[in-house]
């Protein structure tokens, strides 16, 4: 692996850390919102 390549890498984990995090939060949101809905007000 040479220097491009690991700085490649690099890029690709910051940015798929990025994505797992938003994805986490996207789920969250979305439970919230279901239990919300489900109560009976």
């Amino acid at each position: 692996m040479d220097v491009s390549d690991a700085k490649r890498l690099k890029v690709l984990e910051a940015e798929n850390a990025r994505l797992k995090k938003l994805l986490a939060e996207t789920m969250l949101d979305n439970a919230m919102l279901k239990d919300i809905n489900s109560k009976k007000w």
